[in-house]
Formats: C-alpha cells, sequence, structure tokens
C-alpha cells in the first residue's frame, strides 16, 4: 500500500457527489474524475456544473491547478485510489438497483494493480462492498482481496443545494477491509475534511451507519404525514398543530411534505432488502415508507376535493404547479415525488402546467415526459395553484385565495389565510 502522499485518485462518477470530492481532492493530490457521460464532462471542461453543486469559480481554479476530468478509461490507469461514487437507485419493485455499481466494479478490475485501493462512497446496505462488490473485483482483476488490493467504505452526506454544510464541513464516516487500510481511508479524508471523520470499526458498520441515517429521518416524517392525514379529516391545521407542539424542547418538529430524493425515498429500502436476507420483516420501515410513497395520491385528491367545494368542475379545469424539483433551490429532479401528484391529476382529466425557476429543462421533458413553461404569465388563469416546492423564487409570489381559484400550499411559507390549504 502507497503512502498517503503518494496518492492518485481516480473519482468515478461526477455528479451531486463526485465531483465536490474531485476538488477537493485535487487541491492535495493528483486528482482524475472519470464519468461514463461524454456531455457531462464537456460541461465541465467547459467551466459550469449544472447540478449548482461546485461554483464556476471554484471549478474553473481546480481545472487551471490540474484537476482532470475525462470519459476515457485510459486516464484513471494510473490511479491507485478509486473512488466510486456512482448512483444506487432502486427497481420498480423496490428491490435495490445494484447494476451502476456491477458495472463500476467490473470497469474497475482490469485497472487494479498490487496495493491499490478502492473506496465506495455509494449508499447500499450493510455488507454490500464485502458480499457484492469484493467479489466482482477479484473476478475481474485476478488480484486476491486483502493480499494484492483493499477496500474502503466512506458514505456520501452530500446534501444537494446546501451551500452551509458542504463536503468539508460535515464529519466523514470512514473504514477499511483491514486495521491498516481502515486508518490509510481515514487519514485521506481527514487531510480534505475540515470537520473531521469517524473511524468505524468496519465497512459493515459504515454502511449501516448512513442506511439508518436517512431511514430515521423517512420515520419522522412519515409520523408527520400520517398527522397530516389525521388532522385533515379533523379540519385541523397540521403546521398549527407542530408550532404548538414544538414548544416543549425535546419535541422533534419534522413537518409533513413529499420525500423524494436520492437518499430518504430510496435508502430505507436497501435496509429493509438485507434485514429480509436474514429473516426479519421490518415494520416500522416499511409503513413508514408505504406512508410516505402515498402522499403524492393525497395531495391530488385534496386538491380535487377543494376545487368541488368551490364548485369548480374538476374535468378541464387548469392547475399550476409550481416546483418540480425534490426540495428547494437546488435542480436535483431524482426520484421527485411531485410527478405522482402531476399524474394522479392527469388521470382526471385535469390540465396540468408546471413552472420551475431552477429545474433544467431538457432533463425534465426527458426524464419525466414534462415540458416546463418558461414563464408564468398570469396566476388568474388557474383554477388551482400548488405550491409544491419552496424555491426562493416562489417566496414573493403574490398568492391570495379567491372566491373561483384554490390555493394548495404544501410547504407552509404563505400566510394561513392567503391559501385554502396548507400541507
Amino acid at each position: 500500500m502507497q503512502k498517503l502522499k503518494d496518492s492518485k485518485i481516480a473519482i468515478i462518477g461526477l455528479g451531486y457527489v463526485g465531483l465536490p470530492l474531485a476538488v477537493e481532492f485535487s487541491k492535495k493530490y493528483s486528482t482524475v474524475g472519470f464519468d461514463i457521460n461524454k456531455n457531462r464532462v464537456n460541461e465541465l471542461n467547459h467551466g459550469t456544473d449544472s447540478t449548482l453543486e461546485v461554483d464556476d469559480k471554484s471549478l474553473k481554479s481546480a481545472l487551471d491547478n490540474g484537476l482532470t476530468l475525462s470519459n476515457d478509461l485510459e486516464s484513471i490507469t494510473s490511479s491507485n485510489v478509486f473512488i466510486v461514487t456512482v448512483p444506487t437507485p432502486i427497481n420498480k419493485d423496490k428491490t435495490p438497483d445494484l447494476k451502476p455499481l456491477d458495472k463500476a466494479s467490473e470497469m474497475l478490475g482490469p485497472l487494479l494493480k498490487k496495493g491499490d485501493i478502492v473506496i465506495y462512497e455509494s449508499t447500499t446496505y450493510p455488507g454490500c462492498t464485502e458480499e457484492f462488490c469484493v467479489p466482482i473485483l477479484e473476478s475481474s482483476s485476478n488480484l486476491i482481496y486483502n493480499e494484492d488490493f483493499f477496500c474502503g467504505y466512506s458514505p456520501e452526506r452530500i446534501n444537494p443545494g446546501d451551500k452551509k454544510n458542504t463536503l468539508t464541513k460535515i464529519v466523514k464516516v470512514t473504514s477499511g477491509s483491514n486495521p491498516k487500510t481502515a486508518l490509510f481511508v481515514d487519514e485521506l479524508y481527514q487531510s480534505i475534511i475540515d470537520a473531521g471523520t469517524h473511524l468505524a470499526p468496519s465497512m459493515a458498520v459504515a454502511e449501516a451507519s448512513k442506511a439508518i441515517e436517512n431511514a430515521q429521518r423517512d420515520v419522522n416524517i412519515s409520523f408527520v404525514n400520517e398527522l397530516s392525514l389525521i388532522f385533515d379529516r379533523l379540519n385541523i391545521d397540521t403546521r398549527e398543530v407542530l408550532e404548538a407542539a414544538s414548544t416543549k424542547w425535546n419535541f422533534l418538529n419534522y413537518t409533513p411534505g413529499l420525500v423524494g430524493g436520492h437518499c430518504i425515498g430510496v435508502d430505507p429500502y436497501y435496509l429493509a432488502h438485507k434485514a429480509q436476507t436474514v429473516g426479519y420483516e421490518p415494520q416500522v420501515i416499511l409503513s413508514g415508507r408505504r406512508v410516505n410513497d402515498a402522499m403524492g395520491i393525497h395531495v391530488a385528491s385534496t386538491l380535487m376535493k377543494l376545487l368541488i367545494s368551490k364548485n369548480i368542475p374538476i374535468k378541464k379545469s387548469k392547475v399550476l404547479i409550481l416546483g418540480i424539483t425534490f426540495k428547494e433551490n437546488c435542480p436535483d429532479i431524482r426520484n421527485t415525488k411531485i410527478i405522482d401528484v402531476i399524474n394522479e391529476l392527469k388521470e382526471f382529466r385535469i390540465d396540468v402546467d408546471v413552472f420551475d425557476p431552477n429545474a433544467n429543462h431538457d432533463e425534465v421533458e426527458k426524464e419525466l415526459g414534462i415540458k416546463l413553461l418558461t414563464k408564468i404569465n398570469d396566476l388568474q388563469n388557474y383554477d388551482g395553484i400548488i405550491l409544491a416546492v419552496a424555491h426562493q423564487e416562489f417566496m414573493s409570489l403574490n398568492l391570495k385565495s379567491m372566491p373561483n381559484q384554490v390555493i394548495y400550499d404544501l410547504k407552509g411559507i404563505y400566510p394561513k389565510e392567503n391559501v385554502d390549504k396548507r400541507l
């Protein structure tokens, strides 16, 4: 195993996780960022990051100071530390989709040399690195694990759109396939993470820590979502209840909403999958998922009830949805649950327009089949408006409930008296 100062790092995957890593590591080590998407690489080499995780000035500085970004496998052959940041989505049946991990591991195998280290950052279930990834690396490299090459696991904690809690300001959990490797991985991340690191006793512990971070948040949100379903029937404003309850010092003040994104709406299924393989049927985790996955239909149903209450015919009514990204102030549309609302409304022949100033129009059309509005001409032209994402641009909109229009605020950003309902 090489010395820390001799590390030549290859980052596999240049998305929300990989690009910030590549930029930070390039400040101290010879670093190459690799991605199979040629268009993504070209965009970055021209100094622009469409994910907005790295600003243009920082990206240009990194490129000027030696960071190489490429879609050519030859560019990473001399690397001795490979950090895998590919996505880990789920299949339609909610089981883990490990194809990106499979392909990345199979690609890296033939490149491995004696002493090389492969570190996985992709979120997965406990044991996945050793049970799934390592056999692929061994088979495709003809090398022996923990003799010829070594592995580490350090779960990503990137929060898309968050300009305060950035990569270097979040404590990094680290681990390795043996004690010596674990120390190397820990020291490697310590060299770029200002907030420090936490060395876990095994890769399985590190994998599990990431899985429960998001499962815990998912369960907490599902609880307040269920409260919202109950209080809706009792004609009580959920946010007023939460405001009152939060006056107690130990109350956890989560808010109801649509749970999408690359982590919270996905990772609990990875943990549940692993539990089922060892003979345990998870109750709390999966019940929380069922509640959260059903919220899109609830939102659509509530809007239609509000339209009916104002004698607005549902069929061919016109509805504007403000926001399509999975969270505020970022362009990330991965696993956005707003699409569930849209599809349900369209089932009832409602004409739906969507406006989002942050989302990439071409990506939304390609991935979701929705053509976004380029601007809003007149809010009064719509029978119903759903504030779905709390983008900064929406804060100043002059929304006020009218006798012939429904305004449904899912994020609670407008005064209660100005809207017909808040989630």
